[in-house]
């Protein structure tokens, strides 16, 4: 039995039937120039599927050498993946990678164990101010992975299955789709997609995955005669039967869910996991700096600084 914070034993029934099972408006935080936009985890949900962290990362236009600049941090229980509409950014981290993550690709870091990484945008050959706008997801692994090695793997846009058609454009960017599979390996069932509707197309939930939702990036939509705008997130009991229908400037979605959970997951800072042993012991392993024979090494090419715990 997975674990679902959805089901409820006292279903409603007839007119109390709502399709739409959370609404969740995402918190704002400004660093700086920079908007950060937060749906998950949220107070009523932790998760949709395995997706535990979901941000709205600008719109925003980033001056010449004076863009996003992540220092050093670390993870655990998770995978990341930032994926972008506009602009650049340079993944380093402790497996040597050196990358730089563009629009429409898939740069896929599994942290397992642990792993330390970078996001800076310290392009210097970028003279011009750079449009900078994306989505930064962490998917909570399944216990069995939680403590495999880490890895990181990229798949260019070209690689992504593509839909198109009835005004639709629909990339996977994770798992299981619309009959399609997105080719990076996945723990668990999940499904991640990237979707573009002009105005009056309607694009279904997909019935095959237990937990789904669904981010308004821009425009709007109506779902079961409700209109949601831009920047929520709508998340939908199993099962119903849901399709999403763009109002009239169009819109563009991220879909997301999969298989819930064998059980919640505990969260600090960059860390997950199934258990808080499993986060205090990260906790220390970080708070040691040692970074030649710990748990957690500097990405090489940037080990001159990194992020410390923080106090709490």
């Amino acid at each position: 039995m997975s674990w679902n914070p959805a089901l409820d034993p006292h279903c409603p029934i007839g007119d109390e039937v709502d399709a739409i099972e959370t609404v969740i408006v995402p918190r704002a935080r400004d660093l700086g120039g920079f908007e950060v936009r937060r749906a998950l985890p949220a107070p009523k949900r932790q998760m949709v599927g395995p997706f535990i962290f979901f941000d709205q990362m600008g719109p925003a236009e980033f001056l010449p050498t004076r863009g996003m600049d992540v220092r050093p941090h670390p993870h655990i229980g998770l995978a990341t993946i930032s994926y972008l509409y506009r602009g650049r950014m340079h993944h380093r981290d402790s497996l040597g990678t050196d990358a730089w993550i563009e629009p429409g690709a898939v740069n896929w870091m599994v942290a397992g164990h642990g792993i330390t990484h970078s996001e800076r945008t310290d392009d210097e050959t970028q003279t011009e101010p750079m449009p900078f706008f994306g989505i930064q997801t962490w998917v909570a692994l399944p216990k069995d992975h939680e403590d495999r090695p880490a890895m990181f793997e990229h798949a260019p846009k070209d690689t992504l299955p593509f839909l198109e058609g009835e005004g639709k454009e629909v990339r996977l960017i994770l798992g299981d789709a619309y009959g399609e599979s997105a080719p990076v390996e996945t723990a668990s069932e999940m499904f991640y997609a990237d979707a573009v509707l002009q105005a009056g197309a309607a694009i279904p939930m997909l019935e095959n995955h237990e937990d789904r939702g669904v981010y308004v990036v821009s425009g709007s939509v109506e779902i079961a005669g409700q209109s949601f705008e831009a920047g929520q997130m709508m998340v939908f009991r199993p099962g119903d039967k849901i399709s999403a229908k763009a109002g009239p400037q169009g819109a563009r979605l991220m879909l997301l869910g999969g298989a819930t959970l064998e059980g919640p997951r505990y969260i600090w800072w960059n860390f997950v996991a199934s258990s808080k042993d499993r986060i205090d012991a990260a906790k220390e392993a970080w708070r040691g700096e040692d970074w030649k024979h710990g748990r957690f090494q500097l990405p090489p090419g940037d080990d001159a600084e990194f992020i410390p715990l923080p106090p709490k």
